[in-house]
């Protein structure tokens, strides 16, 4: 890596000198110093070499920081929120919670209650999505995968391999490309 930035360094000064000096004006003056120039010509081109380094340096520098700063904006853009979002995962989960507890009847019953709790969820949904929050559902007869998954416990059960997801306990989240939450599972230890 740090190949990388010392080329990129050599790159930014080489094209830099050229929109400063000129190729002409360059060759000019280091002809002249090979030339045998004078004392006072050597100790000026040194001096030139030395700001024109200088120069190259903090006009690398500056692009550097430059690109940092894009950088660092757009991660601030992206996982700013990501405290935030995170702590709204527990909303989510509750209000899955109270959708899927209530019967028929309790619907039937409680209508209206019932559709404000399945807009506010759909709502909450768009905010994720708006975001750049996606959830992880992992299904039943997945495989297991630690980059998304955490174990929540392992059980053999007949008729499924090691590795298989037997039990979805809740949803995982990411952000963009980052892991919120990651889905708890039940893992079958059934051995092959």
């Amino acid at each position: 890596m740090a190949d990388m930035k010392k080329d990129d360094f050599l790159d930014d000064i080489a094209s830099a000198e050229a929109d400063v000096f000129g190729d002409d004006q360059v060759d000019i003056m280091e002809e002249a110093l090979k030339e045998g120039g004078s004392v006072e010509m050597n100790a000026v081109i040194a001096e030139r070499d030395d700001y024109k380094d200088k120069f190259m340096r903090a006009l690398a520098d500056a692009e550097n920081a430059r690109k940092r700063s894009d950088r660092d904006r757009r991660e601030a853009e992206n996982y700013g929120g990501s405290k935030l979002a995170r702590d709204m995962l527990p909303v989510h989960d509750n209000m899955k919670r109270a959708m899927e507890t209530m019967t028929e009847e309790q619907r039937a019953a409680n209508a209206g209650l019932f559709e404000g709790i399945e807009l506010t969820m759909r709502e909450l949904l768009n905010v994720f999505e708006k975001h750049g929050i996606k959830r992880i559902l992992p299904e039943v007869g997945d495989r297991f995968d630690p980059q998304q998954h955490q174990a929540m416990f392992e059980a053999p059960l007949p008729g499924t391999k090691a590795g298989d997801i037997i039990q979805v306990a809740a949803e995982g989240f990411m952000l963009h490309d980052r892991l919120l939450r990651p889905a708890q599972v039940g893992v079958s230890s059934t051995p092959a």
